[in-house]
């Protein structure tokens, strides 16, 4: 008789026609640890089911690309046998649940990824979307995020280098946390996944197995509710000093020649890792659970393969290097266990105690998991927005003031001082946190890394394609603004439940958006991570689709930076002002409106005005430079002179358009730059087809606009910088 009950099947995630599809492979009814196992290998944090019709879309090639999505993380080559590896992936629901360890146990995941394959880590990012500020919750989730991503990277030493954190009602009951890591390897040294060698030993390094974590990602899976809090053991309890260890050992070990294939145990585990490698492998595993080193007394092979315990690694060895192996990871103080066997039969088989307690076909498990067409619909389009009809209700240095100090436009420093962004030595003063785009130098060498992370939720809920070329084109620019050529993306796609068709048509919407920027833009889609189900009681989050950039710049000491470089240089106006204010910032902080399209994305023109901008900065032309994004052209000329301390007049060159449109109109393919030869410039914008008109002047303390308008950059600066530390200061917060 089986014990697997209607509810049993329930709670595990299942409907009855996939219920129907797990008798139909296995033959029989299931036992515990077999429904178990379908259970997290189908759920959608780790099948993909609803959206991988939609990912086969994006473009993943490239000369460049090594290896594009399907491993732990995509990998570019930049050249003297130089490989870039990284990826970004979600920790949304333990991180609300739990935010120290959520978010600590995210970081630690994401590097996994990426030393599994090989890679030492170099740097790390994060995208953060919050609730209301004024939400009973926001602050409590804020300093718990803030300070597992701290301690946990800080313990490991790789500095945190760049970021976003935006807040929104949308978020109040289902935070995002995507954590990104990107680290450097050896072309010629990568290790993969898939397991060979029939009779090849199965290893199991890193830490003890225990109880916390089961179901993780089951409950990613799903919606929140009331009751959520009550998932509290689902989520994993991370140790970095652990990992710090597991990072050095894999490492030294990669240095032999021993390792056939590893991968990180993430998501659902010891099931996750195990069904990977034999399914890449095309091979099975007889696997010994009561090898498996265990952190409480008497758990369950249901428990042992679906605990999420952290700072644990799988690998294949060949034949006659385990001693060696072992030797490696005791001296790192880790366990070192063989806990398997590599077979020819495509079985996952799993013994306990003398008894075979499991018998599962790999492939159907891994490979062959539901693919849904979901229902969809295109979200609807908005009417346009004439800028001669938006009222101007304050000044244009007091609009200026108010952007700056909002809470989405503010500072976020107080986040970033946290992180140790310097460790390691090698981020540039370039390109620090709080500027476009952080710059990682490859150690011992000139070249150097631009990275960083872009979205804006509010045009992706206006209209999911033009928002999801945005993020593309966002991302682009930022590389460009510090002279680095963008060269891919790693995504993190953020949004509600999938089986409400408008919810559907945001994510294809997005999809189509994206897709379109990387082929325009040559900026490939090498690794990502989608989480959906972000909502709670029914109500979604705003769609976002994270895009993570990397790029490459030869000699960093051809980049540049945003901040003003010294008085008296020209500040010049690169790309078409129509002065669009449909669903800008401008809008929502001036007026409490949010309605408008957003922006049109012109591909063309951000691809040629992009390479005009970096082949500027690398021919010397240009001293600093910064993409305008939220804000426009008024937000973007006052975070060059914060920057730097040094004022601007900024004439009125807004002609037939309202002056606040022309100042805060959120139109795309822009950039800033300062030149010293402001007339060399616009010949060579010129002669290349490249909109650019020279707006202003450095100097001085104060930034004017126009006939008079005019406010100090160090009272700018001042509203800047208050909002976060008087927000997490408030005599309320108990932490």
């Amino acid at each position: 008789m089986s014990n697997i009950t209607p509810e049993i099947v329930k709670e595990h995630g299942f409907t009855e026609e996939e219920y129907r599809m797990v008798l139909d492979i296995m033959g029989r009814e299931p036992n515990m640890t077999e429904l178990g196992i379908f259970s997290v290998m189908w759920s959608e944090h780790c099948s993909y089911k609803s959206s991988k019709k939609w990912l086969k879309t994006l473009p993943t090639k490239a000369p460049w690309v090594i290896c594009g999505p399907g491993e732990n993380a995509g990998i570019i080559d930049i050249g003297d046998n130089d490989a870039v590896i990284f990826k970004m992936e979600s920790h949304n629901h333990p991180s609300y649940i739990e935010p120290y360890q959520g978010a600590a146990t995210g970081v630690g995941g994401i590097m996994r990824d990426v030393f599994t394959m090989g890679a030492r880590p170099i740097a790390n990012l994060n995208a953060l979307r919050f609730g209301s500020p004024e939400h009973a919750k926001t602050r409590h989730l804020v300093h718990g995020v803030v300070e597992g991503i701290g301690g946990y990277g800080n313990c490991m030493g790789v500095p945190t280098v760049g970021g976003e954190c935006e807040f929104d009602p949308s978020y109040d009951g289902n935070i995002l946390v995507n954590a990104m890591c990107v680290g450097l390897a050896q072309a010629d040294n990568i290790f993969y996944c898939a397991a060979a060698g029939v009779g090849n030993p199965v290893v199991y390094v890193g830490s003890k197995t225990g109880r916390d974590g089961i179901h993780g990602a089951t409950m990613a899976s799903a919606e929140f509710t009331e009751d959520s809090e009550e998932k509290r053991p689902t989520v994993q309890v991370g140790d970095p000093f652990t990992e710090k260890l597991l990072l050095e050992a894999c490492l030294e070990l990669m240095a032999t020649d021993a390792i056939v294939a590893i991968q990180d145990m993430g998501a659902a585990g010891l099931t996750s890792s195990s069904f990977e490698m034999a399914s890449k492998g095309g091979t099975g595993i007889d696997m010994q659970l009561d090898a498996v080193p265990q952190r409480e007394p008497n758990m369950t092979p249901y428990e042992m393969m679906l605990s999420e315990s952290q700072e644990r690694m799988l690998m294949v060895l060949k034949p006659g290097k385990e001693e060696m192996a072992k030797a490696i990871f005791e001296k790192w103080e880790l366990d070192f266990a063989i806990i398997g066997t590599i077979t020819d039969t495509g079985r996952m088989r799993l013994f306990h105690k003398g008894e075979m307690v499991a018998d599962l076909p790999i492939d159907p498990l891994a490979a062959a998991s539901p693919e849904y067409d979901r229902p969809w619909v295109p979200t609807p389009k908005r009417a346009a927005l004439d800028p001669a009809t938006v009222d101007a209700p304050l000044s244009i240095t007091a609009a200026l003031e108010t952007l700056v100090g909002s809470h989405n436009g503010c500072s976020k420093r107080w986040i970033w001082e946290q992180y140790d962004h310097m460790v390691m030595a090698d981020t540039t003063a370039k390109g620090r946190p709080g500027g476009d785009a952080a710059m990682v130098r490859i150690h011992g060498k000139k070249k150097a890394l631009a990275m960083t992370s872009d979205v804006t939720p509010r045009y992706v809920f206006a209209d999911p394609v033009e928002g999801g070329k945005q993020a593309v084109a966002e991302a682009y620019r930022n590389i460009t603004a510090t002279g680095a050529t963008p060269m891919a993306i790693t995504d993190n796609m953020n949004f509600g439940n999938p089986q409400r068709p408008e919810i559907m048509g945001q994510f294809v919407g997005a999809c189509e958006g994206m897709s379109a920027a990387c082929l325009a833009l040559d900026f490939p889609v090498i690794s990502g991570n989608v989480s959906l189900y972000n909502e709670t009681n029914g109500a979604g989050i705003l769609p976002t689709p994270t895009i993570g950039g990397v790029g490459l710049i030869q000699d960093v000491d051809q980049a540049v930076g945003m901040a003003f470089r010294a008085a008296g240089e020209a500040v010049v106006l690169i790309g078409e002002t129509k002065g669009h204010l449909g669903s800008s910032q401008y809008l929502q902080e001036t007026l409490d409106r949010k309605d408008g399209p957003p922006p049109p994305v012109d591909l063309a023109a951000e691809r040629r005005n992009g390479d005009f901008v970096r082949a500027q900065i690398l021919s010397g032309a240009v001293t600093a430079c910064h993409d305008l994004s939220d804000g426009g052209l008024g937000v973007g000329v006052a975070e060059m002179a914060m920057a730097s301390g040094i004022g601007a007049k900024i004439e009125d060159l807004s002609g037939a358009l309202p002056l606040h449109a022309w100042i805060f109109g959120e139109d795309q393919a822009r950039y800033l730059v300062t030149t010293r030869d402001a007339e060399a410039l616009l010949a060579a914008a010129a002669a290349a087809g490249v909109p650019a008109q020279k707006i202003g002047e450095t100097g001085g303390a104060d930034l004017i606009i126009g006939a008079g308008e005019t406010i100090s950059v160090a009272a700018l600066k001042s509203a800047h910088e208050e909002w976060m530390p008087e927000y997490m200061a408030h005599p309320d917060f108990e932490e």
